[in-house]
Formats: C-alpha cells, structure tokens, sequence
C-alpha cells in the first residue's frame, strides 16, 4: 500500500481528497495536517510515501514546508494541490522536486490520473536496476502525468504502447535470427530487464516466439522471433 499524508487547512476539502485516495487501489490515507508545522511533524513520525502538499497554509506556505523537508534530507514524495497559480510558486515546487502540480480546481478523473501515474512511475522504479534513455524518457512522462502523454490502446501495467512498439519494429528488424533480451538492449536503449519484459509481451500477446539457443558454452539463451520470421529448423 502507498501511504499518503495529506496536508490542506481546509477540513473539508482534506475529507474530500481522502475520499479520493481511499477509492483507489493500493492506495491508503495515514494521516492529516492542516498546518505547515503539523505536516511536518507527521511527514517525521508517520514515514508517508506521497504528501499531497496544499501551498497556503496558516503558519508558513506549503513551498515552505517543501524546502524545509529538502533541507532536513527527506525523501518523500510531493504533490502539490493548490489554487496557488502564480508562477513563482510553480517554480518553487518544480526547484524542491515535487512530481506534479494539481491547480484548484479539479475534477476527480484527473486526480486520479495522477495517482496512478505516481503508482506505476514507483513499480517501474523498484523493477529497473538500470534504465536507458527510453526507460528515462517513459518515467519522466509518468512523472509529468498521463495528459502529457499521448493516448494510446490499453496496456498492461508496466507496459508504455510506445515502447512496446518500438520492441516489436525492432525484432521485425532482426528477421529470422531473432534477438535475444541482452541484443534487444543494446538495439532500443531499453535497459536489460525492460527489453526481456517487452518481449514477453509480445509472447504473451501471440506475436512473437520464444525458443532456447545453446551456445558454445553450453549455456541457453533465450531468443525471441516475430510470428512468421522463424528460420526453418
């Protein structure tokens, strides 16, 4: 479960966006704040995952409370809901390292756009252990939101259309020979892990064959092919 703080000094408003969170899966609301002070004493004692940050506070600005948590070391992830508009607070909350900046008002779908956004920028994080340029360029998007990225037809979690597409022109490319997850690496710029789970869906999607190759070692490689492209034998 992602563990969410959420700081506004309006209670109703607070109760509102708990009601958002609660409603989607993996997600649960550990605590609120309706002050700077108090968002920070629970930020320290609650260790919350996302802290969805409002800018005007009665003690000090949420902007403030950003650079205060930076400056002690923590981590957390923000997201600021404000009706805050002027672009010096945009630009605080971009210097402090927030993922995204909500404007008031707000319908509920975008809300939870960004959650899960937020959900599947953190798996894809805990899954790479390196990233190429195409993992970059796919989790900063994710980190920016789905209404910057283009749409596309559903996918599974974890999967970007785009990518995928870009594996599968590359394993067309390949022909007969197939590629291997290391080879498909090397060819997208996906990172090792991310190219093999690629072309698994491509498996699983029935487009593309999987076979064992043994090398001179003796050791198997998987080798991945499109439907149609296989070497005979």
């Amino acid at each position: 479960m992602i563990g969410v703080l959420i700081v506004d000094d309006d209670f109703m408003v607070a109760k509102v966006h708990a009601g958002f969170v609660t409603a989607l899966p993996g997600f649960e609301v550990v605590g609120t704040a309706s002050t700077g002070a108090q968002a920070l004493e629970e930020v320290e004692r609650l260790r919350p995952d996302l802290v969805l940050l409002d800018v005007y506070l009665p003690d000090m600005t949420g902007l403030e409370v950003l650079r205060r948590l930076r400056a002690s070391g923590s981590q957390v992830d923000v997201l600021v809901i404000s009706a805050a508009r002027d672009v010096e607070s945009i630009r605080s909350a971009l210097h402090g390292g927030v993922l995204h900046y909500l404007v008031k008002p707000f319908d509920r779908a975008t809300f939870a756009a960004r959650l899960r956004d937020y959900a599947a920028l953190r798996e894809d994080l805990g899954e790479l252990e390196e990233a190429g340029q195409v993992d970059v360029d796919r989790l900063f998007g994710l980190s920016r939101g789905s209404a910057d990225r283009p749409a596309g037809p559903p996918t599974p979690k974890g999967i970007a259309p785009e990518t995928l597409q870009l594996v599968r022109a590359t394993l067309a490319a390949a022909g007969g020979e197939g590629l291997s997850a290391t080879e498909c690496s090397e060819r997208t710029g996906l990172a090792r892990v991310s190219a093999r789970r690629y072309l698994e869906q491509l498996v699983a999607l029935q487009e593309a064959d999987v076979r064992q190759r043994y090398g001179t070692a003796g050791r198997p490689e998987r080798r991945f092919t499109l439907r149609g492209q296989r070497r005979p034998g």
